[in-house]
């Protein structure tokens, strides 16, 4: 399927977790995961890598990081806090045992006030265009929604976050995101029969 983002075209092709494909082994040996940009011919990994191969290569049509060399530092270290530690404690907080959920959404809460701080008053955390690190905090902007309706957990309300969630509403309705988003019916029910919903309140 033909795609276009940011005026980039591209072939975008759908994995089935569990059963990988051969394609994806082939590019991707070591991790066997998604996501994998694979650019004439050459494979890229990881996708805080292929976002920086993206900038770097199609720079002259997209600005995912910013050219001044701080920010570009301090946009790599944010995406980096919110890929090892943000994501990680959000998901613990959402599908760990009872008995250990309570300290993983305690931990989880921490990193979103740290967040909400770091957003001040700007639009996006890069400021009023969309960069690395609003793409890598996608997990929080469009899949923690999906995730807390599957299993009835509430971390990130517009009441104890009001800047964070604000964010994640410009994120996800930005025309150049909501275009290429999966249907967000299809990944709710995906959700709950991969993983079950055990976890009432």
């Amino acid at each position: 399927m033909g795609v276009v983002y940011a005026g980039v075209e591209y072939e975008c092709i759908e994995e089935d977790f569990s059963n990988k494909s051969p394609l994806l082994l082939q590019y991707n040996p070591i991790h066997k995961k998604v996501h994998v940009l694979v650019h004439k011919g050459k494979p890229i990994a990881e996708s805080p890598v292929i976002l920086e191969y993206i900038d770097e290569t199609w720079n002259e049509r997209n600005l995912i990081l910013p050219h001044d060399s701080y920010e570009r530092a301090t946009a790599r270290f944010w995406a980096k806090f919110i890929d090892e530690k943000c994501n990680f404690a959000l998901w613990k907080a959402c599908w760990s045992e009872e008995k250990e959920r309570e300290e993983a959404a305690r931990e989880a809460c921490e990193h979103l006030q740290t967040l909400e701080d770091q957003l001040k008053d700007k639009r996006f955390f890069g400021g009023d265009m969309i960069g690395l690190v609003d793409i890598v905090a996608n997990f929080i902007g469009f899949w923690l929604g999906i995730i807390e309706e599957a299993t009835g957990i509430k971390l990130l309300t517009e009441e104890k976050y009001p800047k964070l969630y604000k964010w994640s509403v410009e994120f996800v309705n930005c025309s150049a995101i909501k275009e290429n988003l999966p249907p967000r019916d299809k990944l709710l029910t995906f959700i709950r029969a991969r993983y079950g919903v055990s976890i009432t309140y």
